[in-house]
């Protein structure tokens, strides 16, 4: 019997992720929607992702590799991706987390029946504990940007789902991304990247639905447990700050709120924490030099951190 044509594509980049790339890739095989192909990308490994990425593709063709000699960066890796996606529908996985089994069904079925440029589902923090991974609950801010479900609708109706700033939560008509790229070369680059998809969408899904298990590893080594590094905190306050400029000229005022509210919550007092006992003096001056920034935004006098999600913070 001839296989299904494949709906849509999942764009896996990884690099030295060996460790973790097995769960990503038996995540997808375990999907209830099998009318799907990925691209497993290896971002220039020194260590077996590329082995991983090439025994899956081996086993499976609905897999495919691309391997990158020197590294590139996520942006470019799933740039990469991008040009090779021929279904009518396209999402991103990156190769440390896993997928939950009906994610691909849910959201590709989300967007049949609404014809929405894209649908954003909610996902959850997965710790190590012990030779494990414990899955923990939806954050507030998650919550707040995908729940309840929301079908058909934009930006102006729904400020708040500019919370949900990460790729790997989202499936999008391909069609959508042709003229849309990620940043590449820095950091964070999929905060931009989202505000855009917000901004230039004609009507989108929200879905409250946990469709990923993103997995922190125990040794602190990806880029969001990375941010007391000087280049790293450069990068992420430059994602920042594109993501409201995004927003502010699209003129949606409410989401810019929204956006400040989540940053003022989220992201100002751990990196004041972290200012407070760096040695280099640069990093507090990056840090009160974006504050001010945020002090001198119109939209500021609106915004009002969530103290529930300042609370989240600690779990």
């Amino acid at each position: 019997m001839t296989a299904a044509a494949p709906i849509v594509t999942l764009i896996v980049p990884g690099r030295d992720i060996a460790a973790f790339a097995p769960a990503a890739v038996d995540s997808l095989r375990a999907q209830t929607e099998q009318r799907w192909r990925a691209i497993l990308i290896d971002d220039g490994s020194t260590d077996d992702t590329g082995a991983v990425f090439a025994e899956a593709a081996a086993a499976d063709g609905r897999f495919q590799t691309i391997h990158h000699e020197a590294s590139r960066g996520l942006g470019a890796a799933r740039n990469a991706g991008l040009e090779h996606v021929d279904t009518p529908y396209l999402g991103f996985l990156d190769g440390d987390d896993v997928l939950l089994p009906d994610a691909l069904a849910r959201m590709t079925g989300t967007l049949e029946r609404t014809g929405s440029d894209f649908v954003a589902a909610a996902y959850v923090r997965s710790r190590p504990r012990g030779d494990a991974y414990v899955a923990g609950r939806v954050q507030p801010w998650v919550a707040a940007a995908t729940s309840p479900e929301r079908l058909g609708t934009t930006l102006a109706a729904h400020p708040h789902a500019v919370s949900n700033i990460v790729a790997w939560s989202k499936v999008s008509r391909t069609g959508f991304w042709q003229d849309l790229r990620f940043p590449e070369g820095v950091a964070y680059e999929d905060q931009v990247v989202a505000q855009s998809m917000y901004t230039r969408a004609h009507a989108f899904d929200v879905i409250p639905d946990v469709v990923v298990h993103w997995r922190l590893r125990a040794d602190g080594t990806s880029i969001t447990q990375s941010r007391a590094r000087l280049t790293v905190l450069r990068d992420y306050l430059a994602a920042l700050r594109g993501g409201i400029s995004v927003l502010r000229e699209a003129g949606a005022r409410d989401a810019v709120i929204a956006r400040l509210e989540l940053i003022l919550a989220m992201d100002v007092a751990p990196l004041r924490e972290i200012a407070d006992t760096h040695p280099d003096p640069s990093y507090a001056a990056e840090v009160d030099a974006f504050v001010r920034e945020l002090h001198a935004l119109p939209e500021f006098a609106d915004a009002s951190p969530d103290p529930d999600i300042a609370a989240a913070l600690a779990w």
